[in-house]
């Protein structure tokens, strides 16, 4: 593993664009290391590589296959390192104005402009000194049942983070995909016990998915929702899977899913609408997308395989001072019985998923 970290390490110092990542209980990291620092684009979805898409759709970047060396390399299992660091203590005006913004989303659902939105925040770190190296290795170490990544480019900058969350797996006309909501913090409880307003919010992104692809595709099977931890926090999961009409194109699909209420609400346009107007900060890549895009170089197969990117942060480094800034983002799902304060609370514990391994 140190190989690839190495090779990671001085094509960043070469201002090359990369990715590392580990997909869920895997053995294995893979790299792609691109030859040059063009800024490639996803045109038709026929394209190979490792897509990096926001969430507003209007970026689509990817690391062409075609462009780049591929290093896939077994994982060594070794300690991580749990930062002790607690960050200090957040401010009451992060504190208000996050409350306030679930107030303003709890009123418009109470006014029904829609039924669920999911609204987020943005929070700075500050740190002494950064190496994305030792970052990626504890989200790996901690994070095994997540898809981990570092994506880094010249263009956009660099991106870690430990998604549980998959958007959408496919391979010819068959695919795969999960609604995952509700929160929980792990308190070593034997078993896990969910409010009405997490059941009802899972409910709608379950109900959402279900719905579009009942129109593109000739089969359905849901299961029941079951709990499942993320690192130190508890979701309800639901899976999806299917076979998709041989008339619908892998970007049309993408298209239907992407933002899922689980990221953005329910009806998605009016979601957005709110969130891109009361939100008060561009959420780039989080709540974007991200992975394998025709392509699965762990099995040599053309599949595709796309995570939501959550429980992630973008990190500036000054490359004189060795100082850099990370930026964390976190999310609550809004529903009519949300409680503001709970939902600040909500939102904290997700930003530890992040700051342990800094």
């Amino acid at each position: 593993m140190d190989a690839i970290l190495d090779k990671a390490k001085n094509q960043f110092a070469e201002k090359l664009p990369f990715v590392l990542y580990c997909k869920p209980n895997s053995d294995k990291i893979i790299g792609l290391f691109q030859q040059n620092d063009t800024l490639y684009e996803i045109n038709d979805f026929t394209e190979s590589g490792f897509v990096f898409a926001s969430f507003d759709g209007s970026k689509t970047h990817m690391i062409p296959e075609i462009q780049s060396e591929i290093v896939n390399v077994p994982l060594d299992i070794k300690d991580s390192v749990v930062s002790k660091d607690q960050f200090g203590s957040l401010s009451n005006i992060a504190k208000n104005n996050f409350e306030t913004l679930v107030s303003n989303g709890i009123q418009a659902i109470e006014n029904n402009e829609f039924q669920k939105v999911v609204l987020s925040r943005k929070e700075t770190v500050d740190l002494d000194s950064f190496n994305f190296d030792s970052v990626f290795e504890n989200l790996v170490q901690l994070y095994s049942s997540s898809f981990v990544y570092c994506f880094y480019h010249p263009k956009v900058g660099m991106w870690l983070g430990a998604t549980p969350e998959q958007l959408l797996k496919a391979n010819k006309n068959r695919f795969e995909t999960i609604a995952l909501a509700g929160t929980q913090k792990e308190i070593g409880l034997t078993e896990i016990i969910w409010e009405n307003k997490e059941k009802e919010e899972q409910q709608f992104v379950t109900d959402y998915i279900v719905n579009k692809l009942e129109n593109v595709a000739t089969e359905v099977l849901v299961s029941k929702p079951y709990s499942i931890k993320a690192g130190s926090i508890w979701h309800i999961k639901t899976d999806i899977s299917g076979v998709l009409n041989t008339d619908f194109s892998l970007q049309q699909v993408v298209s239907l899913l992407h933002p899922t209420p689980a990221v953005c609400g329910l009806p998605k346009e009016k979601a957005k609408a709110f969130i891109l107007e009361n939100e008060n900060y561009d959420r780039d890549f989080y709540t974007g997308y991200l992975g394998e895009l025709n392509c699965s170089f762990a099995t040599d197969s053309g599949s595709t395989d796309l995570f939501v990117n959550l429980r992630c942060m973008q990190v500036e480094v000054d490359s004189n001072k060795k100082e850099a800034s990370a930026y964390l983002y976190m999310g609550c799902g809004i529903t009519k019985d949300s409680v503001p304060e709970k939902e600040w609370v909500e939102s904290v514990n997700k930003s530890t998923t992040m700051k342990k391994v800094l």
